[in-house]
């Protein structure tokens, strides 16, 4: 037996569209459309200042959302910009902010969730625009869940990586399979898979995609990628 589970990746760009407007109920609604039940996003929050989150918490809450708490900053929901959304079917167990190696501000988040008696780990990243420094990020991310308990793990996030199977992409390929979704940017015209989710081997790709709408393609410069996910149950 499993139980199913929806999971997303998003790169919201602060909740400025297209139009170059922020709209954060926009983006909301994009996630509406297709219901994931666990969302990790990046640029989350606003880049200066106190680092704001660009999706209000009253916001999240009438949509049914519970960001994961990674304690950063006060108006922040995550960390460098990655955070992740529970919806309410999702208990948490465990959260972690991770530091990585940077040129930039980047980091990583980690949570640990149960589901309807059904463990999971999920990473959200957003890797830099160098493509050394983001095989050391992804050599950072897997050393970490390394040393932790071993759990039904899924990575997802904006890895900046054009190639198909090179680089970081090879690093977490290792280890762990690679869903196909498709291209997710630009949100107009999507040429390249630079969103990507990756798997540990026990949990099932039941199926996965690039979620395309017209609000989806003006909500941001990247569409949001999916899988639906089988998870193991444990042994009782």
């Amino acid at each position: 037996m499993s139980v199913s589970l929806l999971a997303a990746s998003y790169n919201i760009r602060k909740a400025v569209g297209g139009d170059m407007v922020r709209r954060p109920e926009r983006i909301l609604a994009v996630l509406a459309e297709f219901a994931p039940d666990i969302v990790v996003l990046q640029e989350a929050d606003r880049r200066f200042g106190s680092r704001a989150t660009a999706l209000p918490i009253d916001l999240l809450a009438d949509h049914g959302w519970t960001p994961v708490p990674f304690d950063s900053r006060p108006a922040s929901i995550g960390w460098h910009g990655n955070a992740i959304l529970a919806g309410p079917r999702i208990a948490l167990r465990d959260r972690l902010k991770l530091e990585i190696p940077a040129l930039e501000p980047r980091g990583a988040v980690l949570a640990e969730f149960e589901v309807s008696g059904a463990p999971v780990r999920v990473v959200g990243m957003h890797l830099d625009l160098s493509g050394l420094m983001r095989r050391r990020q992804a050599h950072a991310i897997l050393d970490t869940i390394a040393g932790r308990q071993s759990m039904p793990t899924v990575l997802m996030g904006d890895m900046n990586e054009w190639r198909a199977s090179a680089g970081c992409i090879a690093d977490f390929a290792a280890d762990h399979h690679i869903v196909l979704t498709g291209a997710s940017f630009p949100a107009t015209r999507p040429i390249a898979s630079l969103d990507r989710i990756f798997l540990s081997d026990d949990i099932e790709a039941i199926d996965s995609g690039v979620h395309r709408s017209p609000l989806a393609a003006r909500a941001s410069d990247h569409l949001p990628v999916w899988v639906r996910l089988g998870l193991p149950l444990p042994p009782r």
